[in-house]
């Protein structure tokens, strides 16, 4: 069976269509494009998750177009295959759920520490493949280029490099080399730092790294990493087959 997926980020709009459990295509959409895409890969059911704005013009499309069950994620009210212990369901993020499903699913009974990088770098724990615990947030590469620019004088607004993969050197000897080391470097050593941290806690930690920025980070952390960049994606699919009949 054809499901679809939709996860409406903080700069783009994200679809997945699942064959069964398998992830068959995924792209970055308009209302017009889900539509053709829909017609063209006719899934049965759908969620949708959102990070900003209200869903309710992308399930107006959807339940115009489908014939089965359109499901809307809400973190603090929708049932999941796993124990949410943090203390403001009502504030959390979905994607951060839903990262957070993924992972529990593939990882099933290990602890994992997700790093999801993209417009924010979020560090969540599921606790023994079932229960989430929280993390932390901090902003991602790209709004702390900004941020440098938008609250100095003088400091110029730097781009991310093309090849996420290339060494940053550490010592910046022009100031756009500067900022490059202070925003890159800064937060692959963060990132690590807090990946210590939690393997004091938890010794058998894996880490799931995610999101728009992965490929930046994924040469940079310690340990074992899996890269799963379709995470959320992943994690909706299985609220939705948690909660309707496959």
């Amino acid at each position: 069976m054809r499901t679809l997926t939709l996860d409406i980020g903080n700069t783009a709009v994200k679809y997945g269509c699942f064959e069964d459990d398998a992830l068959i295509e995924t792209a970055d959409c308009t209302l017009d494009e889900l539509t053709v895409a829909i017609r063209r890969l006719t899934p049965k059911h759908a969620i949708i998750s959102s990070v900003t704005a209200t869903t309710s013009e992308w399930a107006s499309l959807l339940k115009a177009e489908l014939m089965g069950e359109v499901l809307e994620f809400r973190p603090a009210t929708t049932p999941l295959p796993l124990q949410n212990a943090y203390a403001t369901p009502h504030t959390l993020g979905a994607d951060r759920l839903a990262a957070a499903v993924g992972a529990a699913w593939r990882r099933p009974n290990q602890d994992t520490l997700i790093v999801d990088a993209g417009t924010a770098i979020k560090c969540d724990l599921v606790e023994g493949g079932h229960t989430f615990r929280g993390g932390s947030i901090a902003p991602g590469l790209q709004l702390r280029f900004r941020a440098l620019h938008t609250f100095t004088g003088r400091l110029p607004l730097v781009e991310l490099p093309s090849n996420l993969e290339a060494p940053v050197p550490l010592t910046g000897d022009n100031t756009t080399a500067a900022i490059q080391s202070g925003v890159l470097n800064g937060a692959a050593a963060e990132v690590n730092g807090l990946i210590d941290r939690y393997r004091e806690q938890f010794p058998e930690l894996g880490v799931v790294l995610a999101g728009g920025d992965a490929g930046f980070f994924q040469p940079r952390l310690k340990g074992l990493i899996f890269a799963i960049p379709e995470l959320v994606l992943i994690g909706l699919h299985r609220i939705l087959a948690y909660n309707v009949e496959l």
